[in-house]
């Protein structure tokens, strides 16, 4: 499926639905979501990104668990994903990757359709509350090694991350909560060719 396609799946859902919908898209670390997510948003008006990193814990992301704990779902789901849904005015904080702490309160924003890009988005905790499902569909060693190479190119060696830690969780969260079963949609990004090394 093509982003124009999923565009296309998305509004007329925005149509049946007849009030503001949650789009979820999920992939492996490295896979392209946030690429997708951008490509998504410059063709459907009317809809806004909340960013998976807002609702990541950087002391519990850094740590082996079977179901990505540094993710906080349930605070995205109470506060951002079921309220948009209900067009409720509330708020809520994102997390301030510079003080290190959550950040100030903010207004949540309206709007038609809100996309959410995440790593282990695909849980029982947010399911119920995401109206669509996209799956970048990436393999997990391609995604790793784009990853790695992303963060090198930013100055940042977390190889030793992505092997001991973030693997081992993508490889945990796949078994446990089977994340691609859980996808109503499909994306392939097309991907720089990689030379990977065993």
């Amino acid at each position: 499926m093509t982003t124009h396609d999923l565009r296309l799946s998305i509004s007329e859902c925005s149509l049946q639905l007849d009030r503001p919908i949650t789009v979820g898209i999920s992939g492996y670390c490295g896979s392209g979501k946030s690429t997708i997510t951008r490509q998504l948003l410059n063709d459907l008006p009317g809809s806004i990104r909340m960013r998976g990193d807002d609702f990541l814990d950087p002391a519990r992301s850094h740590v082996r668990s079977n179901d990505w704990d540094g993710v906080d779902r349930e605070r995205l789901a109470r506060d951002v994903l079921k309220p948009f849904r209900s067009s409720q005015a509330t708020q809520f904080r994102r997390y301030d990757w510079a003080r290190r702490e959550l950040g100030d309160l903010e207004p949540l924003p309206q709007a038609n359709v809100l996309v959410v890009d995440a790593i282990g988005l695909f849980h029982p905790d947010t399911l119920p509350a995401l109206d669509l499902t996209v799956w970048v569909d990436v393999e997990l060693d391609i995604a790793a090694e784009r990853g790695k190479r992303r963060d090198r190119s930013l100055g940042r060696n977390h190889d030793s991350l992505w092997d001991d830690v973030w693997i081992p969780n993508e490889r945990a969260f796949d078994k446990y909560y089977r994340p691609r079963s859980e996808a109503r949609f499909f994306v392939t990004p097309e991907l720089p060719e990689l030379s990977l090394s065993y």
